[in-house]
């Protein structure tokens, strides 16, 4: 999940210990302050009755681990991004100090927090099927006899293979989230947790020459035969169980990962380990070592970066965001409204994106100007004006067609300079400035080369009549027709295409492709070659023509015989 997102947040919800009122009714003074909802739910209460999947929600646990834990079992199977304030004693998993709550939070609902995916497992056995953040352990049950032998054997496989027997006190399966002092004391590594999907075996104390840590991808699937009675428990005993003797435990990654919100305020993993484990270095040391790395932990600034490349920066973490939320309604037909006619449709996809959209642009940029396709009229304080397809191709994604995109573009008096367009089912961002590179996920992009129009493909917007299918269709290799303007131009950018032709044109439907192909090396023009310029009209009709160049003059003179008196309509 983007970061970017939670600037859109309607609805907190706050798990509690009993102990945090005060730190409660901080995080409920920044709530208000939003105009977010806020529900509270003491720790051990379910969530159920507060969750509203129509609305944005972000988590909040205030609390040690103990509390962090049961985050983990609310949000994640429900996808809800949280953050971890420890107001306990010792925790490792909850690292926002109580005195930094506002700015941390703060930081999040302006969108510049990461959101960062830790492994779960899943393990089930006789009497118990759980999920779990920290690790399953299998340990002897206690002898009657505290002097008695307290050993337990134990065979593990991994995908069917056989590992190997461990005879000692036992085995944990952890996560890179998982018990470090565990790990620690049995040999075992130290793992980062953020965005790691692993699992690890860990013998403990083992009575065995050569066994060693074990670490395997989290889809992998561990299987451990219990040779004697042994104790099972997940995470500390929020769930247990005895085995008998020939019982298997499986354990594997879960499906649900949980969602954990990272800001600058967070205490970093390695500083913090070494300082709860009593590892720091001499006091007249840096923990952080001698050589400053400069991250960028405020996602929506570049320190020093001019305002076309901060600008790009922020529109592609814009774009970005709207993935997951599109990806997740695509397809989805019952909330299809209609515009001007039948083809011209929008939908509720078009207004989440929209406002997730806007609402990073106008905390980066409050003195900008906005205009949307849907709804969104801001005018500027100065020269800037975003223009924003939310999405581009509705009537494709509607109907379950991957021909989508997202569309993001900043004019300087008028002219296109930053281009940005996303397509969602393909993951692909097309990006460029207009003195700068065009790039298709950082790779850079150039249009072909081709100069004879039968050895090319073109790509049609709106044809109305079919003007320019069939006078161009027989003389090329093919005129294609995606439903969506910014795509078309970006595989123009990117060689996908020869030639690119829109009937009528709006602003917000190719001021960002315009930016790409033009910084790729295509020539961007009107039908009869003057250049294309922007226009604010929305009853002027404004046609595109764009080429790789080597097909423009050719083109203009096919274009010359097409009857231009249609009436313009929207795509």
């Amino acid at each position: 999940m983007n970061g970017r997102r939670l600037a859109t947040t309607e609805r907190l919800i706050v798990i509690h210990s009993p102990d945090s009122d005060g730190p409660l009714e901080r995080v409920r003074d920044v709530a208000d302050d939003h105009d977010i909802e806020m529900a509270a739910v003491p720790v051990g209460d379910p969530i159920a009755d507060v969750v509203d999947r129509t609305k944005e929600t972000f988590g909040v646990t205030l609390g040690g681990d103990g509390t962090f834990f049961e985050g983990v079992r609310a949000f994640a199977p429900r996808e809800i991004p949280f953050i971890g304030v420890n107001t306990g004693t010792l925790a490792f998993l909850a690292t926002v100090s109580p005195a930094d709550i506002e700015p941390a939070l703060e930081e999040a609902l302006q969108g510049h927090a990461t959101v960062n995916e830790r492994q779960q497992l899943q393990v089930t056995a006789d009497g118990i099927d759980s999920t779990g953040i920290n690790d399953v352990m299998i340990e002897p049950v206690p002898p009657e006899n505290a002097f008695d032998r307290k050993i337990t054997r134990l065979e593990v496989f991994v995908d069917g293979e056989y590992v190997g027997e461990y005879d000692g006190s036992g085995v944990a399966v952890a996560t890179p989230t998982g018990s470090t002092g565990v790990s620690l004391s049995a040999g075992g590594p130290v793992h980062f947790p953020k965005n790691n999907g692993s699992l690890q075996v860990i013998p403990l104390h083992t009575h065995r020459m050569g066994v060693r840590p074990l670490v395997v991808d989290a889809t992998s699937e561990i299987e451990i035969v219990s040779m004697s009675a042994a104790n099972l428990l997940v995470d500390g005993g929020r769930a247990q169980t005895q085995l008998d003797a020939d019982d298997v435990v499986t354990v594997s990654g879960a499906d649900a990962t949980a969602k954990i919100v990272t800001t600058s305020y967070d205490d970093d993993f390695f500083t913090s380990v070494s300082e709860k484990l009593g590892w720091s270095v001499r006091e007249d040391r840096d923990d952080r070592g001698s050589h400053e790395l400069v991250a960028d932990r405020d996602t929506g600034a570049i320190e020093g970066a001019d305002l076309l490349t901060r600008a790009q920066r922020v529109a592609e973490e814009a774009a970005r965001s709207v993935g997951e939320p599109l990806r997740e309604l695509h397809g989805e037909t019952e909330s299809v409204e209609h515009k001007s006619d039948a083809a011209d449709v929008v939908t509720e996809a078009d207004y989440k994106s929209e406002k997730l959209i806007t609402t990073i642009i106008d905390n980066e940029f409050p003195g900008h100007g906005i205009y949307s396709e849907e709804s969104v009229a801001k005018e500027a304080d100065g020269e800037y004006t975003w223009l924003l397809d939310p999405l581009d191709g509705t009537g494709n994604f509607a109907n379950g067609n991957p021909n989508y995109a997202v569309s993001i573009a900043l004019v300087e008096n008028g002219e296109p300079v930053v281009g940005v367009v996303y397509a969602p089912e393909t993951d692909e961002l097309f990006s460029a400035t207009v003195d700068g590179e065009a790039r298709r996920n950082g790779e850079p992009i150039a249009p072909t080369d081709r100069d004879r129009l039968e050895e090319s493909v073109l790509l049609s917007g709106y044809d109305p009549d079919g003007s320019f299918l069939s006078h161009c269709y027989h003389e090329t290799r093919g005129v294609r027709r995606l439903g969506a303007a910014a795509l078309n131009l970006c595989y123009l950018a990117s060689g996908s295409a020869d030639a690119v032709w829109e009937y009528d044109t709006y602003p917000w439907d190719v001021a960002a492709g315009v930016v790409i192909a033009r910084a790729a090396g295509a020539t961007v023009t009107n039908r009869d070659g003057s250049p294309y310029t922007l226009d604010f009209d929305h009853d002027a009709r404004n046609d595109l023509l764009g080429t790789n160049g080597s097909l423009h003059s050719s083109l203009v003179g096919h274009l010359e015989g097409l009857d231009a008196a249609v009436p313009a309509s929207g795509d």
